[in-house]
Parts: C-alpha cells; structure tokens; sequence
C-alpha cells in the first residue's frame, strides 16, 4: 500500500472493498474517509520537422535515456491541450498548435492516461530542455524502435507513422514487449 495515514485525521487507512465490483478502496478507520487513488492524466504531442519526427531523449526516470515524444504531467487546473504545449517548451524548445487527438492509452495496472495529439510547429528553435539528454529528428523508417521509452511512445509512434505518412510499421524484424 502506497499511503498508510488518512489526509484529513491522521487515522491509519486500511483496504476495503465497499461496492462489488469494484476495487478496493483506501478508507480510514477513524473517520471513515474514503481515499481515491486516482490515475495521473499525461499529455504529449507528435508533429513534423522538415519532414522527420522530433523526439527526445528522457534525461529523468523512470526510463532514463529511452525516446520519446514531448510530453508530461497535466498540473492541476491546467488543460490537457496546455500541458502538451507546454511541455512540448519545456522539452525542446518549440511552440506548437495542436491539431487533432491522435489517441488515448492506458494500461491495466498502470495509474497514468496519456493523451497524444497531433500538432505542427509555429515557433522556437529546437534544443534539449533540462529534463532531456538529447533531442533529434527521426525519418520514419528510422525510427529507434527498441529505445523507445514506454508502450503508449510504441503505439502512439506506430499511429502517427501510419496516419501522417501512410506508412504501415514494419516491426518483424522487433521483438518487444509492446506489441
């Protein structure tokens, strides 16, 4: 259990199922309060340069050193939209405008929801932010396919491809998990 304390009393939080067919929950047993784990929203955006697709290597865990497109946390209050073009300047250096929603990806297990939209650039000058290692332009077909970081960078990679360059992903030659 990740939280062992109540936020609002102190009281020692204890798994309880409370609604068949649910999961259980966190509740106190002080005061009865019930405390949701809820899932961390992500958002991230994949779009062109002089034809290639800009990705960047993480310079922060989890997945230290693997590819993947700009993207982060959703702070709160902030929009979905916003995050990915903020964190699209704060990882390399670009301003963008979205233009559609390429996909939502979220895993059993997993209490991140990555929300990845198509976007096109309209400003800055790529660089590595502070968070990032390096960034580069990829060609489709040379994509780093077993460096990638996470399997929703796999899937959102292998849709983009298709849609933006009506290429179809040949991944025989790749043995991965994300598959």
């Amino acid at each position: 259990m990740e939280y062992s304390f109540c936020p609002k009393c102190g009281g020692a939080l204890e798994s309880k199922v409370l609604k068949a067919f649910e999961p259980a929950r966190l509740v106190c047993s002080r005061c009865q309060f019930v405390f949701f784990l809820d899932p961390k929203v992500a958002a991230g955006a994949l779009f062109k340069l002089d034809g290639s697709i800009v990705l960047l290597q993480r310079g922060i865990e989890p997945s230290y050193g693997k590819w993947v497109f700009p993207g982060g946390y959703v702070d709160r209050g902030e929009t979905v939209e916003g995050a990915a073009v903020r964190e699209t300047k704060e990882e390399v250096n670009l301003d963008i405008r979205l233009v559609s929603l390429l996909n939502v990806y979220s895993y059993a297990n997993s209490p991140v929801i990555v929300v990845v939209y198509t976007a096109e650039i309209v400003g800055g000058k790529l660089k590595a932010g502070d968070e990032t290692l390096d960034v580069r332009t990829f060609a489709p077909k040379k994509l780093p396919w077993s460096e990638l970081a996470f399997p929703s960078t796999f899937q959102a990679l292998r849709a983009y491809v298709s849609k933006e360059f009506s290429l179809d992903v040949d991944l025989s030659d790749f043995s991965s998990a994300y598959l």
